[in-house]
């Protein structure tokens, strides 16, 4: 009989896994924009929801540039569960409670920083490719709203041009990956510390180079062409290296959440490179919930972040409510770049109303309160 389950539930996985597959919902808006031409950017007030901009960056950037954005691992499978993941998780909803506060209770405080929301902009390379000011759009539009931006080591502005966007008192990590060479290790730290930066997130999840497949068509492929050493006394070496706290990135099992408290990192950021690196690797929901089956007081012992296929406030919440404190969002703010600085001003004020109105709508007055009572979580019934 166990056997027996175990196939249907793997046969359910399958039949998942195998459908079609929309890219982002179908809510309408081709309807509602039936004489966009290709190259063609709407207007700003068309965007009602963030996989809408999607929808119009596939339309109005170059097929390199969008590429670039909006590719993952071999056959996609985890860019795909990222997104799909979040539906498979259900809601326990409370009703009758005062909710009319809520809006009071999205900030919150990351490293001791005090942000907006707890949700931020996640490091992802070359915002030039859907707009000429490229990460000076993310780095002004994330003061104005004041949440947290985690600049790409690959950025297409230098780190210059960054600091000199930044606002006084903002908050800025700097994503960074290994190097086996400890001397530029040194120099890139120092820049990062020289340059204002809060802290360092350090992508563990891309030892090796990614089969990227959709992007090598283009020509716009992984960063990493090789193999990299890369161990837990590494990342050891690196935190005595600078004053800035480093976050590792990439964290996708209890066993490395669990090492990394152990070893005292300051936050870990579960996270599967937008789907990326490792076809056939969890989303970080699926992490999430497996760390509270096998290890939950690591949300207790450490600040814990997430990012992958967050595309609605709800999907936020299903992440909050397992004990993540802020969640990443990638893609979403790439696309919206292409309306510049004010596309990434919607798409922050999009989430903000989205958290905001579900959490009322779950019963949730507090976000400071939410927790597993709202989400229907065992980790052992994922599947059935």
């Amino acid at each position: 009989m166990l056997f027996q389950g175990l196939s249907l539930a793997l046969l359910a996985q399958s039949a998942l896994a195998t459908r079609p597959f929309l890219n982002e919902p179908d809510t309408g808006i081709q309807d509602a924009l039936p004489d966009l031409q290709p190259g063609q950017l709407p207007n700003l007030t068309s965007i009602v929801g963030l996989p809408d901009f999607d929808f119009v960056a596939r339309n109005y950037m170059n097929v390199t540039g969008y590429t670039y954005y909006r590719n993952g691992a071999a056959g996609e499978w985890s860019y795909r569960n990222n997104l799909e993941a979040y539906g498979r998780v259900r809601f326990r909803p409370r009703v009758l409670v005062d909710i009319t506060k809520v809006e009071s209770s999205l900030p919150t405080t990351l490293l001791g920083h005090n942000v907006s929301a707890p949700f931020f902009i996640s490091p992802c390379a070359k915002a030039g490719y859907a707009h000429d000011d490229a990460e000076v759009n993310m780095v002004k539009a994330a003061a104005d709203a004041n949440i947290l931006y985690v600049v790409s080591d690959f950025s297409s502005k230098s780190k210059d041009e960054i600091h000199a966007a930044k606002t006084a008192g903002q908050v800025l990590f700097q994503q960074t990956y290994v190097q086996e060479n400890l001397t530029d290790v040194a120099k890139q730290l120092k820049v990062a510390e020289d340059a204002g930066f809060a802290a360092i997130v350090l992508t563990v999840d891309s030892a090796a180079d990614g089969n990227r497949h959709r992007a090598e068509r283009f020509s716009v492929g992984s960063a990493d062409p090789g193999y990299t050493y890369f161990t837990w006394d590494y990342y050891q070496t690196l935190r005595n290296m600078t004053k800035l706290p480093i976050i590792p990135k990439g964290i996708m099992s209890a066993e490395d959440a669990q090492k990394a408290v152990e070893l005292g990192a300051p936050a870990i950021y579960l996270s599967n490179h937008g789907g990326r690196q490792l076809d056939g690797s969890p989303s970080p929901l699926e992490v999430a919930l497996e760390i509270h089956a096998q290890a939950p007081d690591v949300f207790k012992k450490t600040e814990v972040f997430a990012d992958g296929g967050v595309r609605y406030g709800g999907d936020a919440l299903k992440l909050l409510a397992l004990g993540v404190k802020a969640v990443g969002l990638g893609r979403p703010f790439m696309y919206a770049n292409v309306y510049g600085q004010e596309g990434v001003a919607k798409a922050i004020t999009i989430m903000k109303h989205e958290i905001a109105m579900d959490a009322g709508n779950l019963g949730v007055g507090d976000l400071k309160k939410i927790d597993t009572r709202y989400v229907n979580y065992q980790y052992d019934n994922w599947y059935s």
